[in-house]
């Protein structure tokens, strides 16, 4: 008696929902069936359900970094947990419990309201909490995983829930544990530890020269009004165009390979890289190839930024990914390069 008391509200489930405002792109796509998870209570009922039936699913955040098909058969589980809150403090850190469905903007900004400087180089990237640990986002030399302390999520394969230290979430360059396994993890929260000891991150080009020119020291607010601006002026706004911000990613290559690309372009821009390889700037090789501001039917390449792909209105999906390919191609052919999508194709 005491356990039904107690029970979870079922998630709410709507039929054929169209999911053109649930992602950055704005595609015309439906879910088949669209569950809204609003707590991580939610989950083990359903995902027994879903397991009974047999049917596919998939969760969806913000929907800022998937292309998303026409159609989505079986669940496709909207993860809505909110809620955020300082769990811990000492001298040296502060830990952070944040929801998997808080919008991460929003939460760098709290950030800073609640003087817990840190993640302001990271401002303005569009999508939640709980997909920002999956692909490891990371702007203006920080990536979240340097601040995640753990993270906690429904493994579908155990069935149950489980905590991961971040030593097991495996953190690279886009890249961690929950990407190389996909569908399999649904993160419902994720616990930030936030050192006290803040120094401004300004090695990035475009960060730099700005903080050089006004020749002052800078803050965590600074920084992150910075960022703001410069973002806004090389990406567009999703809410006018659609659009999954950086489409590829940088490329890492030997300083062998990039010294012998220098040579014979002069102009390469690359910047240094762990385990002493070197990062090549996609943007640049895809502007090389002439791609920045082109147009193929309903779909194009960004004219401020050739690292972006956009949709004009009425793209699909296979328009998107067909202009990838031709761009992965021409920049194989000429650089010797191959690019990898960043987003994720559902």
């Amino acid at each position: 008696m005491n356990s039904a008391k107690n029970a979870p509200n079922p998630a709410k489930l709507t039929p054929n929902l169209g999911l053109k405002h649930r992602n950055s792109f704005g595609l015309d796509s439906t879910a088949e069936l669209a569950y809204e998870i609003t707590s991580a209570d939610q989950l083990p009922a359903l995902m027994k359900e879903l397991g009974d039936k047999k049917l596919a699913w998939r969760a969806l955040g913000g929907g800022s970094n998937v292309i998303l098909p026409e159609s989505l058969p079986g669940a496709t589980l909207l993860i809505n947990i909110l809620g955020q809150e300082i769990i811990q403090s000492d001298q040296e850190y502060s830990w952070l419990s944040v929801g998997a469905g808080v919008n991460w903007h929003e939460f760098v900004s709290w950030t800073l309201e609640h003087n817990l400087p840190g993640l302001e180089n990271l401002a303005l990237i569009p999508g939640t909490v709980g997909a920002a640990p999956i692909q490891n986002i990371g702007a203006y030399g920080v990536e979240v995983g340097e601040y995640i302390d753990s993270i906690e999520a429904f493994d579908s394969a155990a069935h149950a829930f489980v905590t991961l230290p971040k030593g097991a979430c495996q953190f690279a360059y886009r890249d961690s544990y929950f990407k190389q396994n996909p569908n399999r993890f649904i993160v419902t929260k994720v616990v930030f530890k936030i050192p006290k000891a803040w120094q401004a991150r300004l090695q990035y080009a475009d960060l730099a020269k700005q903080f050089a020119e006004s020749n002052s020291s800078s803050s965590a607010k600074q920084i992150f009004d910075a960022v703001c601006a410069i973002r806004s002026s090389k990406l567009p706004d999703p809410k006018v165009i659609g659009n999954a911000g950086s489409f590829f990613q940088n490329p890492i290559v030997s300083t062998e390979q990039c010294e012998q690309l220098s040579r014979q372009f002069p102009n390469l821009v690359s910047y240094a890289d762990s385990n002493g390889k070197r990062k090549l700037a996609a943007g640049w090789l895809i502007d090389q190839c002439g791609f920045k501001g082109k147009r193929i039917g309903p779909v194009g390449v960004y004219e401020n930024q050739a690292l972006v792909l956009v949709n004009h209105g009425g793209g699909t999906s296979a328009d998107i990914l067909n202009l990838a390919k031709n761009i992965q191609e021409e920049v194989l052919s000429k650089f010797g390069v191959q690019l990898e999508i960043e987003p994720n194709i559902l």
